[in-house]
């Protein structure tokens, strides 16, 4: 595959998937967007491989295959797969580390089958940095100017985006089986149980959320404070992706983290603001 065919494959990867962060991804320099769009068409396709209806002994294979070819990219082999292939100079142009690559797999691995639910709070913080975090590693080193404090961006960054999401989508979630509140949060509300859609009635199950709340809002304190440190043209798309998710944690927050089935959702034309202002400015 040549290098137009990959970044043709990747480029329309990322469009198909209608992720709001495409545009966050389109303000960078061509070569660094595409091993953006590379880094995104990697996780969305080991992403689908969980998600997606299936066997799971069949999905954990498939997730072996990527090891495989994370495996192959940094011994200097050819990878087996398409999108992996996509990322071989990427890797060598950005400096992407290895464990950060496996780790979104292992994570993605963590949903296949039964998946979480009620997760002690390590496990769901090792969730949260394989899922999240780690993606923002890769992606910090891509954005350029890279110094170390925009690790400490991704790791706040990630964990606060992640559990926004998991806030968002505990009525989702639990539909499918899973259910990611951290044990000892729903303990210490005294909802006990295992039964994700039993767990979604119970009367402080608010309450519990609320407090999965306030430890994402320490890490999107802790973010900003971690971009300080970082050249400002570098952090421009992590500032769109941290704007439109602490957009999402407000209203969540206005909304007291009542679990429902209405998505919290920011209006496209703020989402563009978002885009525009950091452009600009």
């Amino acid at each position: 595959m040549n290098a137009g065919t990959e970044k043709n494959l990747v480029e329309e990867r990322v469009r198909r998937s209608g992720t709001s962060f495409y545009w966050a991804m389109r303000m960078l320099p061509p070569e660094r967007r595409h091993g953006m769009y590379a880094v995104y068409a990697f996780c969305r396709e080991v992403d689908d491989i969980a998600d997606e209806p299936g066997d799971p002994v069949i999905k954990r294979r498939q997730l072996g295959q990527w090891r495989e070819a994370i495996t192959a990219i940094y011994e200097g082999r050819r990878p087996a797969l398409p999108y992996a292939e996509a990322l071989v100079p990427v890797v060598q142009a950005f400096g992407l580390v290895r464990e950060d690559l496996l780790a979104v797999v292992d994570g993605c691995e963590m949903d296949v089958g039964a998946g979480l639910v009620r997760p002690s709070m390590e496990i769901l913080d090792l969730y949260c940095d394989r899922v999240a975090c780690a993606v923002g590693r890769l992606s910090v080193r891509i954005f350029g100017d890279f110094v170390p404090a925009a690790i400490d961006v991704a790791n706040h960054q990630g964990r606060a985006l992640q559990l926004t999401n998991i806030l968002r989508d505990v009525w989702v979630d639990a539909q499918i089986g899973r259910f990611y509140l951290p044990d000892e949060v729903l303990t210490a509300h005294g909802i006990s149980g295992n039964d994700p859609l039993e767990l979604l009635d119970h009367p402080r199950l608010a309450a519990a959320c609320r407090d999965v709340a306030a430890i994402a809002a320490g890490h999107f304190a802790a973010a900003r404070v971690a971009m300080k440190a970082c050249p400002a043209s570098a952090m421009r798309p992590a500032k769109i992706m941290f704007e439109m998710y602490h957009a999402i944690f407000r209203r969540g927050e206005a909304l007291g983290w009542q679990p429902g089935p209405e998505l919290i959702r920011i209006p496209k034309l703020v989402k563009v603001w978002f885009v525009l202002r950091h452009a600009l400015f």
